[in-house]
């Protein structure tokens, strides 16, 4: 069936179910955690300590979030820029993703800063030689262009459709008539926004490297290389179209739809030179700087290295180069599940596992605490994603008529 029967509509589906109410639960221990970090200070639920001054929070909420967000910009150039109309039905979950993920990872942010109510001070005090201050402005305004991009979808849902209750329906026409006039203006400027949001990923991608390297000897020679900004955007990169992939199979089984797998298969197609890539940087690097000695050594260095490249990388990209996999679902999941573990191990490798301050006394491991609110916003961020593709036309479906006809909608310009 062509790309062209396939209009976005809101899914109809219940939205509780017993692995909602699981979600929900562990969501509620996370937000207790939360709770207690901010009433009794950082201290009280984490092990963090002056010689550990980050861990579990910055390293999969923050550094692996914005990896794992990448599909966003990586379809949107698919879609938009480069003009493969065939993609464009994934093109709204992809953004959805990463606009929930965006949302996540600031909240980490927020949530690991010990003085949190001074979060906007970037805002007001620039320090254009710093990497971390790149990462963050470029963070905030990548997070307002994608709630942008979202817009469209948010007007085609309701125009024509404003049913305010009671007093509040004399606003029904004005609200509706902004709804229109926010369309058009879309329509218009779009274009700026989604080469805004792709450009701004690959900047704050690249600069979460620059971060490290700055850490010197404090991180482990296994990871520390000149090249690790290029690293940490072709890892980005790499894991933009599994993560895709691994989202759309999801949300196919939980909402009970049939697998996209003639686009999926495609994207799959894609991802084996792109791993082709990034695996000839990271060995070629290794042995620039001979620092497969470090292999020879039996430590938790070694073992997370050898995981990392082998299940994250080598294993995925012979997968994806089978024609066998690429047409199988199940398969498919599987290939792209090891890419997204990968990258999340990558970044925990980087952020916590090779990270070594000076005079230690104890290494840093994360308390139930950490864990308990980094699950509760993985929980939070499933919750939301559902919420809103059972209420917004996100995802998809064939012979479906998308409601109402705009001028514009996140396809492109008509």
């Amino acid at each position: 069936m062509s790309h062209d029967s396939y209009n976005p509509v809101p899914v109809k589906h219940k939205f509780f179910t017993p692995g909602v109410v699981g979600l929900i639960i562990i969501a509620v221990n996370g937000l207790v955690f939360l709770m207690g970090r901010f009433f009794f200070g950082i201290g009280s639920v984490t092990n963090l300590n002056n010689q550990y001054p980050w861990g579990l929070w910055i390293g999969v909420d923050v550094a692996a979030g914005v990896a794992l967000a990448a599909g966003g910009f990586t379809t949107a150039a698919l879609g938009h820029i480069i003009h493969k109309e065939e993609y464009h039905a994934i093109v709204r979950s992809a953004l959805l993703t990463a606009m929930l993920g965006y949302t996540f990872v600031a909240l980490g942010v927020f949530v690991d800063i010990g003085r949190w109510y001074f979060i906007w001070h970037p805002l007001i005090m620039w320090n254009g030689s710093s990497a971390l201050f790149e990462v963050g402005i470029c963070v905030m305004i990548y997070l307002t262009v994608l709630y942008i991009e979202f817009l469209p979808i948010v007007t085609e849902r309701f125009i024509g459709r404003v049913n305010l209750p009671g007093i509040l329906s004399k606003l029904n026409k004005p609200v509706d008539k902004l709804l229109r006039a926010l369309d058009r203006g879309l329509s218009k400027t779009m274009f700026v926004f989604i080469i805004a949001g792709v450009v701004l990923s690959t900047l704050h991608q690249s600069s979460l490297g620059t971060l490290m390297i700055i850490a010197g000897p404090k991180m482990h020679p296994l990871w520390q290389t000149p090249i690790l900004p290029l690293l940490f955007l072709l890892s980005a990169i790499s894991v933009g179209f599994p993560m895709v992939i691994f989202e759309s199979l999801i949300a196919a089984r939980s909402l009970g739809l049939k697998p996209e797998m003639h686009i999926l298969s495609r994207l799959g197609s894609m991802i084996a030179p792109l791993l082709g890539i990034y695996l000839a940087f990271k060995i070629g690097d290794m042995f620039i700087r001979e620092t497969f000695v470090y292999l020879t050594e039996f430590n938790t260095a070694s073992v997370m290295f050898t995981i990392e490249v082998l299940f994250g990388v080598i294993i995925p990209l012979r997968m994806f180069l089978s024609t066998k996999v690429l047409k199988s679902p199940l398969f498919i999941f599987i290939a792209s599940s090891l890419v997204v573990f990968g990258v999340l191990i990558n970044r925990i490798n980087n952020f916590v596992v090779a990270y070594t301050p000076p005079y230690s006394s104890s290494s840093y491991f994360p308390s139930y605490g950490e864990i308990s609110v980094t699950l509760g916003f993985v929980a939070m961020l499933v919750l939301a994603y559902r919420f809103i593709v059972l209420n917004f036309p996100v995802i998809s479906l064939p012979g479906k008529a998308t409601a109402p006809k705009t001028k514009y909608t996140i396809r492109g310009i008509k």
